[in-house]
This record gives C-alpha cells, structure tokens and sequence, in this order.
C-alpha cells in the first residue's frame, strides 16, 4: 500500500518512503485505545522515538511515533489525544525522544487520512462488496447549491454531518468550500472515497455524538445534515440527540435538511430548545425526493 503522500510523513518529518501506520484502527479506537494499551503492556521496544506536540505549546503532547524493525520497519503512531487518559506518560518517561511540533488541526487532518486511506485500500476488510460507484443525483446537487449558496459564505469552515457516500458534500464542493464529514457507516465512507467525493484528510468514520471528542464546542461556522431521518417516533430520541450535539460545534449556522415539512419542524423546535433561533424553510423541486425542507438555525445572541 502507498501511503507516500499521508500528511503525517510531513508531520513527523521523515521520509515519504518510509512506511507510517496508526496503532488503532478506527477514531473511536483513539478514544477507548484497545490496540494501545496491548503495545503499552508488551513493553514494546523502538529504535527510535518521536514526539508529537502542539505548536508553541511545547509540553502539550499530541502523539508518540516509534521506529519499529520487526516483523518490518515502520512507523507506528500512538496518541492519547482524545482519550483523556494519559496512557503515552510512562512510555515518554523511560525513552529518549525527538520531538516535532505540529498545529493540533494539521495533526488531526494527518490521523483522518491516514485512517481514510487504509479504509479505501481494504486494509481493515477481507474485500468490498460493492462494485459500482456510488449514487450521483446532479440535479440533487444544484437544488442544494441554489439552497445554501445565500446562507454559506465562501470561507466558512463546515461540518458535515451524517454525509453518507458524499453526494451532498459536492454541493459544499461547487460553493469554494472544504468541508469535514462523517458517517458512521465505513463503507458508505470508503465507496465515497473511491469515487473521490471525499477528501481522506476530512473524511471521518465515526458517530456523530463523538465529535466533541475531536472538536471543541462552536468549532465550526456551521454544521449541515443533508436529508436526515427519516424521523418517526421511535427513532426521534437518537436524531434528537445526533442533531442537538453536532449543533454545539457549530459558532453560527446550523443547516438540517428534510423530505418532510413534518420533520423540518420537529427538528427546528428541538433546536429552540437549546437556545437556537430556528426556522423552517422550503427547498421544493421537480424531483420532490431529496432536501425538501430545511431547519435553518441561528446562535440567539
């Protein structure tokens, strides 16, 4: 597998021959850290030592690189980052080390791709059942452009939630924007990718109520939800509870669209709920399936 151009060779300054793997296998790995705390266990042995903290912070660690030379030489990445847990302490306390500074986002950015490109080259399946690209509605995609371009300015940094196989992201696209996105199903993540919707650095696997882990509150300009639901009464508690935490990343825009007026208002109240300025808008056009009706909300103050 080529991982030549993954932002973390740049991160760690090595060569870009040389290849870099993470110790877990998914984002929500980086947060209970079952692959870590084995090699922490083992009493793993490196030849060489990096460590990883945040730009002008020097004692602020991000993550710990170790040269390995069996079964082969690699790097492999650990981080505590977004665990809270202080696992990396006594692995830096009994080894000499190199440190580099990286801007915390960059890092982050670095992890996601690194994780999006083994996704995308089946290195976490046995194969991929599915052997045509994904979904392409164009005319979906203009009706959203049209929808958003009033209420998205040009150099907003958006979230993207519930982004599926990325056909609403190309709307974001054709608007100048580099949105963040996350499913929590990898395989839509991973054909969205191969298709190139997607781009590795931003493209996430993980369930939207453990953004935060990630992201700090009101992170992002807005925060967009593209078709979600459908919403009844049994699953209303999980959307409520998916829609209302993504919103806290956002700093002034939240955008969720609908199939039903029905679910727009739903989603609209329990955005009031929380201290939001909502309003329901119509988004109607000759397909009447995809982002019909929207929830647009705004920070109260």
């Amino acid at each position: 597998m080529d991982l030549s151009s993954v932002l973390l060779h740049e991160i760690l300054k090595i060569d870009g021959e040389e290849e870099v793997f993470l110790a877990e296998e998914s984002l929500a790995d980086l947060i209970r850290l079952p692959v870590t705390s084995e090699i922490l266990r083992s009493g793993l042995k490196a030849k060489e030592l990096i460590e990883v903290v945040v730009e002008k912070a020097g004692s602020d660690r991000l993550g710990v690189a170790l040269k390995l030379t069996e079964p082969a030489e690699i790097w492999l990445l650990l981080t505590d980052r977004y665990s809270a847990s202080g696992a990396l302490d006594a692995l830096l306390q009994n080894n000499a080390s190199r440190i580099v500074q990286a801007e915390e986002g960059r890092f982050l950015e670095g992890v996601v791709e690194a994780l999006a490109i083994s996704l995308k080259e089946e290195l976490f399946c046995d194969g991929c059942p599915v052997a045509s690209p994904p979904l392409f509605v164009p005319e979906r995609i203009d009706g959203l452009e049209r929808f958003l371009r009033p209420l998205l300015p040009s150099r907003s940094e958006v979230l993207e939630i519930c982004c599926g196989s990325g056909m609403g992201s190309q709307a974001l696209k054709r608007l100048g924007l580099r949105p963040w996105t996350e499913d929590v199903d990898s395989c839509e993540i991973c054909m969205a990718l191969k298709a190139e919707y997607l781009e590795p650095d931003r493209a996430m696997v993980l369930d939207a109520r453990l953004l935060d882990r990630f992201f700090p509150p009101r992170r992002f300009n807005a925060v967009v939800g593209f078709m979600v639901g459908l919403i009844d009464d049994v699953n209303w508690p999980l959307w409520r509870e998916i829609l209302i935490s993504s919103a806290m990343l956002a700093r002034d825009l939240v955008i969720y669209t609908t199939y039903t007026e029905r679910e727009a208002r739903i989603v609209a109240e329990a955005l009031r709920s929380v201290g939001w300025s909502a309003e329901v808008a119509a988004n109607p056009d000759d397909l009447g399936i995809y982002d019909q009706w929207a929830a647009i909300g705004r920070r109260g103050g």
